[in-house]
């Protein structure tokens, strides 16, 4: 099939793009949760947070802040949930200075897996739109493997446990189907969000480091009876603790 999503045109210069010559400096290290807006902004007025921009959309405000952790001063924005909208406001926060960016979200295990687990992302399946229209059509994307390492590294030594892993990101909530979720887990991918393929490409084609930490929510280990469980809930306040922690550590 001729499929439009396989034709990859490598040209950065776009009809439209991110830097809009706003003034904004963002720094170089970025946290990019995937939480609630509350809990972004109630964390960063703990910190006294410096908001130092505002990416505008036709339907949520992204503020940016600065917030200074053991004498480091790190970036905070949130990320908005799902591929497109996710890869757009990275490409606004890398456009300002962003180099070293570490997204942390929920995930569904697709093994019998404990809740508010943390993992550490290796390999993402391709199976979003986004992804494609930064890097040309393949199935999976490798995320930086030192850059997962420093991560890697720098949670051990706050003593936390994690595992790395292989995840599916999908467009599609309502799609994970049975024959799919079987198809993953007999090619080594245990997770599924809706970001991580595309943040990679959008990193990997704009040349900056990208990592990311995922805690476990939701389970679809027994297709037949998803248990929503708690969707990872009592991992958020912990998880972007630890995301800080780990870029001031960079």
């Amino acid at each position: 099939m001729d499929l439009s999503l396989l034709k990859y045109d490598a040209n950065p210069d776009a009809v439209i793009n991110p830097f809009r010559d706003e003034g904004y400096h963002f720094p170089a290290r970025m946290a990019f949760p995937i939480l609630k807006d509350e809990e972004v902004n109630l964390f960063a007025a703990a910190h006294n947070g410096e908001q130092l921009g505002i990416f505008e959309t036709v339907s949520a405000n992204f503020p940016v802040y600065a917030v200074t952790i053991d004498g480091q001063r790190i970036g905070l924005c949130r990320c908005p949930l799902g591929a497109p909208a996710a890869a757009q406001v990275l490409e606004y926060l890398i456009a300002y200075g962003a180099r070293q960016i570490i997204a942390v979200g929920s995930c569904g295990v697709l093994t019998s897996q404990p809740e508010n687990k943390m993992l550490v992302v290796q390999s993402a399946l391709r199976d979003e739109g986004t992804s494609f229209h930064y890097l040309p059509a393949a199935e999976i994307i490798q995320l930086d493997a030192k850059f997962a390492a420093q991560i890697q590294s720098s949670l051990a030594v706050q003593h936390i446990n994690f595992e790395v892993v292989n995840t599916w990101t999908t467009d599609g909530f309502f799609r994970e189907t049975r024959k799919q979720v079987q198809n993953r887990l007999q090619r080594g991918f245990t997770v599924v969000e809706m970001e991580s393929a595309a943040l990679a490409a959008c990193a990997e084609f704009r040349g900056v480091q990208f990592g990311q930490i995922l805690f476990t929510g939701d389970s679809l280990a027994d297709v037949e009876n998803h248990n929503p469980r708690d969707f990872g809930t009592a991992s958020h306040d912990i998880a972007l603790k630890m995301t800080i922690s780990c870029l001031a550590s960079l």
